[in-house]
């Protein structure tokens, strides 16, 4: 959670400085206003990165040479990001220097949910094994070594496959990698099951359209089922040869909730979609609170794309009593009368 956000020379940004709320802050004002500015500078502290931009650079504010983003965090821990064009990232947390994004990932849990994120049906397995790793990386203290550990042995076996190097050699990989891979697995199922029963309630009070209705979770292992991960890689040892790289294993996983049955995707209309993919990052929020007692980081980009106000206010509803702390923008002012709200009202690059 953070208590005090300041920004400096990011995009139409000169310096802003605020303190927002514990609960709910509704970020309004016109297109182009700098609200979304707002959910990148918080993007960019927790994570190091732009969820808009691949290089940094393009971000700082046109005639600067640098950005930064400071901020208070939990027990009051000073935490600060400072991109230079010519010196690259800097990151500080509690006045000390950090090496490694994935620590500071840890310090401040965050989800992003873009305004388009109904096209979460339609992107890509990787995508969706992102979502729910996400979690994992938060509750489970096993999971990065394990996900780092595979990636690692992956690599090294792409690389023997890519080399052409004798089959015994490649196969020298299989054993660890079928380790970390089961052990994934395992890790994965076990988080989809906590998050289905948390998805269901909070889908149910934001899309009451379906409440009673049934869910149910289809993974696969990204592996042949009846088999277990070292058979399969020995199995598919030719057909690898071939393709230049490993097919089978946890980054071939994918996951998907049906809803009576069906493909959401296939019965949803594009608000609906909306709000399945908000309930998730909800639900993940609920599982992280209750394993680590701490309060997640929500960042909703234009709540009212694909939603009608009944729906949108059945969000914030939900998210009042759900233990994050949300940075929510929108254009429709009619938003600002809920009661739990801490509005701020930005133009121009300022909060007025």
């Amino acid at each position: 959670m953070l208590s005090q956000i300041s920004i400096f020379n990011l995009r139409n940004i000169t310096e802003i400085s605020f303190q927002p709320a514990k609960g709910i802050n509704l970020i309004l004002g016109d297109n182009g206003a700098g609200k979304t500015s707002i959910l990148e500078a918080i993007h960019l502290l927790a994570l190091g990165r732009s969820f808009k931009a691949r290089t940094l650079k393009t971000t700082i504010k046109f005639g600067q040479k640098q950005l930064q983003v400071i901020a208070r965090a939990a027990n009051d821990t000073p935490v600060g990001v400072q991109f230079d064009e010519h010196l690259g990232l800097k990151i500080r947390l509690n006045s000390a220097p950090l090496k490694r994004l994935s620590d500071l990932a840890m310090q401040l849990p965050l989800q992003f949910i873009p305004a388009n994120c109904h096209q979460f049906f339609e992107q890509g397995p990787r995508y969706r094994r992102q979502l729910l790793d996400w979690g994992l990386f938060h509750v489970e203290p096993s999971f990065n070594f394990h996900w780092q550990s595979y990636k690692k042995i992956l690599q090294q076996r792409n690389s023997a496959i890519r080399q052409h190097k004798k089959i015994e050699e490649i196969q020298l990989w299989d054993t660890h990698l079928a380790e970390h891979g089961e052990k994934i697995t395992e890790l994965r199922r076990l988080q989809l099951d906590a998050l289905l029963k948390e998805f269901e309630a909070v889908f149910q009070r934001i899309c009451p359209e379906y409440q009673g209705a049934t869910f149910s979770i289809k993974y696969r292992t990204g592996w042949n089922k009846d088999k277990k991960l070292k058979v399969s890689l020995q199995d598919a040892i030719e057909k690898d040869r071939q393709l230049g790289y490993t097919r089978s294993g946890s980054h071939a996983a994918d996951w998907s909730f049906t809803i009576n049955d069906f493909n959401p995707a296939e019965v949803f209309s594009r608000g609906q979609q909306k709000l399945f993919f908000l309930a998730l990052c909800m639900a993940q929020a609920k599982i992280t609170e209750h394993v680590k007692h701490e309060k997640s980081i929500l960042l909703l980009d234009d709540i009212s794309s694909e939603l009608d106000l009944a729906h949108q206010k059945n969000v914030l509803d939900e998210l009042s009593n759900l233990p994050v702390q949300a940075f929510i923008t929108a254009t429709d002012h009619s938003l600002d009368l809920h009661e739990k709200v801490t509005v701020f009202h930005v133009k121009q690059g300022a909060i007025l």
